[in-house]
């Protein structure tokens, strides 16, 4: 079933660049798929050979590393493809995609692409442009290292507890606090010797008072350390992940963008030989015609 409407592709980078004839060509080649809410519509490793444009709906790609997590590599809404890089180098899907709403879909196979070059060779130009394009951004997408805000992913309520460990735990770490307790320790140590005339000990050698509330303190410190830490511990945790998250995906894209770059550049070249050999045999087939006619 053909695209009704071609503007749908002019809407799609990797089309953008095609003028209203190449776009009618195209769209008149494609089929319609539909899928629905939940369905998986390829696997990594499945057979490709074939692109889908999201006429509908919403579609999630996701792969999984080498321990076996699913990574989530994002949502295809629509008017955007997914499914590229199989379509010109005709080798396996290198991730999953999944319907997550019911989904319309159109499919564009190796066969349309082909048509549309020879009949538009300078589509094959246009596309290799955006191609170029994406493959700027995704290495701007690793320098600038684009993470998403750990605090936003964390952001659940703070108990009362939680704020005064935080605080205590912040500050035990001063070492402002090291030496207020140095000099509240001989303070009480002095006030105590009853040295200082009419001032009375209250809390004699041993210092068992002071002992007791240095215990207690102890004590208290360490249980607001150790909730600050674990609540520490879930952060970087987190923080590990969206990293390691970030990090993949940008290697997944500069490798696949890079493939459709080079096979791309492939299919054009093919074609442009084609089409120089159909010309030269033009240009002989004419040759000889006006030779014969001179005889």
């Amino acid at each position: 079933m053909p695209i009704s409407d071609a503007s749908l592709l002019k809407n799609i980078p990797l089309f953008e660049l095609l003028d209203d004839e190449e776009l009618k060509t195209l769209a008149d080649n494609l089929d319609e798929v539909n899928y629905i809410s939940g369905q998986t519509i390829f696997s990594a490793g499945d057979v490709g050979g074939t692109m889908l444009i999201v006429y509908s709906g919403k579609v999630e790609l996701f792969l999984q590393d080498k321990l076996g997590d699913r990574v989530h590599l994002g949502h295809v809404t629509p008017g955007n493809l997914f499914g590229e890089l199989s379509l010109l180098d005709n080798e396996e899907r290198s991730a999953s995609a999944k319907a997550v709403e019911n989904s319309q879909l159109f499919v564009v196979d190796r066969n349309d692409i082909e048509q549309l070059i020879k009949a538009h060779p300078h589509a094959a130009l246009d596309m290799m442009a955006i191609l170029s394009k994406r493959i700027r951004d995704a290495n701007i997408l690793v320098r600038d290292r684009v993470t998403r805000n750990v605090n936003e992913e964390i952001a659940v309520p703070v108990t009362l507890g939680e704020r005064v460990s935080d605080f205590l735990t912040m500050i035990a770490g001063d070492i402002r606090f090291v030496y207020a307790s140095m000099v509240w320790f001989v303070v009480w140590i002095v006030w105590n010797l009853d040295i200082i005339p009419g001032i009375k000990a209250f809390d004699p050698f041993p210092y068992g008072l002071l002992t007791m509330v240095v215990s207690l303190e102890a004590i208290f410190l360490s249980l607001f350390v150790l909730i600050s830490q674990n609540r520490q511990a879930a952060r970087e945790k987190i923080r590990n992940d969206i990293e390691y998250e970030v990090n993949l995906k940008a290697e997944v894209e500069i490798r696949d963008l890079t493939k459709q770059v080079e096979q791309l550049q492939e299919i054009v070249l093919k074609h442009l030989a084609s089409i120089n050999a159909f010309q030269a045999a033009r240009y002989t087939e004419m040759a000889k015609k006006q030779e014969d006619y001179r005889e």
